[in-house]
């Protein structure tokens, strides 16, 4: 699995995912999956970032 917003390789065992419209996607920490929950559209249509600034 990829982190969709920092891009690293994640295992489906990590305590931080989420659901959008059906499928699980998978984080390597709670400020990718949160900037992820923030704009989902924005890191499946323009891949990943790198990590977020919070």
């Amino acid at each position: 699995m990829i982190d969709p917003v920092c891009g690293m390789e994640v295992d489906e065992n990590s305590q931080y995912k989420t659901m959008y419209k059906g499928k699980v996607y998978y984080f390597c920490s709670p400020h990718c999956m949160k900037a992820f929950q923030k704009d989902p559209e924005k890191y499946l249509k323009e891949g990943p970032k790198g990590m977020p600034n919070e």
